[in-house]
């Protein structure tokens, strides 16, 4: 055969193929399209399709007529950058280098994977996505056939099957940014005295106000919706369109973005399943799904609706699609969550979920839920409750949120979905309490978690590929983490480690070491020449800070001119934040030192960072 006969040969047997499965569209199974309607920061808390204390949505309601009710659905994140990276990369943050808000740096993505929508447009489909991204990782250009506030499936080739996410701001956390004279003047739909305030939460006609308007917003949000359901129905295409509906992350009534509890992770989640792919799907149409889905699962299950062949680098499971058994979907019963700087606050803290139960472990504990971040406490809720507190106006449980946690906690949040009692140090909780901590360090050491260096050392040494800086550093990773799980032992079992970690010659095992003492503040009283040696002379500025920082939270010693001497010194600005959030806790009520900051000897490139200036102007305002 001659070499042109061969190549039309090919060109005829490609162009019946394609006539083939096209013709097939109509009669067979063809590719579904695939939409998301993503509602920003609104837990399943306030819908009464999750919660009988939240208000009714009727759109997505319908929407599970003809699908299926996910009843534990969860972020990872509590934040919308780090829960989208942790999306559209199927991947956990902690172990991408993408899990700090808003992003000092970007990162790549993880060597040989992509953000899942290129796989899409690889195999055909028509990608889009109105609008938001927000994402902590560099973007190729392969991504969305169309990123902006016009895309839409209607530009897509005849034919063409289409995945298209669909962005609502109407829930979003500056919804309830409004001053006290504002409030005044607002009205709301829904009863101020119908819903119940969460035990925690003050319950003052501001907390009222609050979550009556909150819920308005998820009426309003929900004839969004409808919207975008009645424009596919338009279309003519529900019954070849898979419709997910979900929320980004938990909600934004105080104490729940940017915190690893239930409101800040638990989401609402439909998926409408048309007629046609009801076999995609093991549940009963209509019903409800109560095995444990998460948001690095939604990559690989977008992939497997599509029949594209899922990357082994992702770190989540398709939950519908072809080989998907009831079985195994009712099994899964785990969450992983993690929060660290949300903004201008620093904190670290991890937790897993088992069935009912959940452990949250926080690696800083004296860096207390309440410590102030300027975004959030644009809220008018926020501000009544910060005050209350300094005024003496609350009860223990509402008090809470300004107070240093402990180390790890344990709650059954079925019983107490609000997680106001701890069953840590409860005997009868002990064996649950061990299971819980150790598949949380399993995962930890799985990643690893970067978190374990501070932010401003990884920047210089691990974003340019974090993925390959983990796997390279594993064995040193596993060591801080040994180093921060002493504050979990006894303390007479803990001081002799303590005691060589503070003399290591590795600066971050000092630095773990360190924060391993002030978490158990006053019992380490011991270690104070040793801390004070490490203050005057450390290599590592931080460190320094750090020692200053647990004198200070035992009140032996003025920690300012330490501090304040690091962070002139510092040319590194993601370094001076890391100084700062430590100079805002031991200048909050409960220290009260105060930090006579100049900011003509702070460095330029420090001083110029946005928030760093956030914070520098917090303290200014507090003097």
């Amino acid at each position: 055969m001659q070499p042109q006969q061969f190549q039309w040969k090919v060109v005829v047997f490609v162009l019946f193929y394609a006539t083939t499965f096209y013709s097939q569209n109509d009669t067979k199974k063809s590719l579904p399209n695939i939409v998301w309607i993503v509602s920003e920061d609104n837990s399943k808390h306030y819908m009464k399709l999750f919660d009988e204390n939240g208000v009714a949505t009727p759109n997505i309601e319908k929407l599970v007529e003809h699908g299926l009710l996910f009843t534990h659905a969860f972020s990872n994140a509590a934040v919308c950058s780090v829960a989208r990276s942790t999306i559209i990369s199927g991947s956990y943050a902690p172990r991408t280098g993408t899990q700090y808000h808003r992003r000092n740096k970007l990162v790549p993505m993880p060597t040989d994977l992509k953000m899942f929508p290129a796989y899409l447009r690889d195999a055909g489909y028509y990608t889009t996505n109105n609008s938001k991204e927000d994402y902590n990782f560099i973007k190729d250009s392969g991504v969305w056939d169309d990123s902006s506030k016009t895309a839409t499936w209607r530009n897509r080739k005849n034919g063409q099957p289409f995945f298209h996410v669909f962005n609502i701001e109407t829930t979003h956390e500056s919804s309830l940014h409004y001053t006290k004279e504002e409030m005044e003047s607002l009205a709301t739909i829904t009863s101020q005295n119908k819903n119940t305030i969460q035990p925690n939460h003050p319950k003052t006609k501001i907390f009222e106000f609050a979550n009556a308007y909150y819920r308005d917003k998820h009426v309003e949000m929900d004839k969004q919706v409808g919207k975008v359901v009645s424009q596919l129905k338009e279309d003519g295409l529900l019954e070849s369109t898979f419709i997910f509906y979900y929320g980004d992350h938990g909600g934004v009534l105080p104490g729940s973005k940017g915190y690893v509890y239930e409101t800040g992770l638990h989401v609402p989640m439909v998926v409408y399943v048309p007629e046609k792919y009801r076999d995609f799907t093991p549940f009963q149409i209509g019903g409800t799904v109560d095995g444990f889905v998460s948001f690095i699962d939604l990559a690989p299950t977008v992939l497997n609706l599509a029949g594209v062949t899922i990357p082994k680098q992702l770190d989540g499971k398709p939950f519908l699609g072809k080989v998907i058994t009831k079985k195994e979907i009712e099994s899964r019963n785990t969450t992983y969550g993690y929060a660290d700087r949300f903004d201008e606050k620093y904190d670290m803290v991890r937790s897993v979920r088992v069935g009912k139960y959940k452990y949250i472990r926080s690696y800083q504990p004296f860096n207390f839920d309440g410590l102030t971040n300027n975004y959030r406490y644009k809220q008018v809720a926020y501000q009544e409750w910060e005050a209350l507190y300094e005024a003496g106006e609350l009860i223990a449980i509402q008090k809470q949120f300004f107070k240093p946690r402990k180390a790890e906690m344990l709650f059954d949040v079925e019983a107490d979905p609000f997680e106001t009692k701890d069953l840590s140090s409860e005997a009868s909780y002990k064996k649950i309490l061990s299971e819980l901590r150790n598949k949380l360090i399993v995962w930890e050491k799985g990643m690893p978690d970067l978190s374990f260096y501070p932010e401003f050392y990884l920047i210089k040494n691990a974003f340019d590929n974090p993925v390959a800086f983990g796997q390279a550093h594993k064995k040193q990773i596993k060591d801080y983490r040994t180093t921060a799980n002493w504050m979990l032992l006894d303390y007479k079992k803990a001081a002799p480690k303590i005691k060589e970690g503070l003399q290591s010659k590795d600066p971050w095992k000092r630095y773990w070491s360190i924060i391993v003492c002030s978490s158990f503040a006053d019992k380490a009283k011991s270690f104070i020449p040793e801390i004070k040696m490490i203050e005057k002379n450390d290599t590592e500025l931080i460190n320094k800070v750090r020692a200053a920082e647990f004198l200070g939270l035992i009140k032996v010693k003025n920690p300012s001119k330490v501090m304040l001497d690091a962070l002139y010194a510092t040319k590194d600005a993601t370094e001076g934040l890391l100084i700062l959030n430590s100079i805002t806790l031991l200048n909050s009520f409960d220290y009260g030192f105060d930090f006579e900051i100049e900011p003509t000897k702070i460095q330029a490139i420090v001083q110029q960072d946005k928030l760093v200036q956030e914070r520098l102007n917090y303290l200014k305002k507090k003097r």
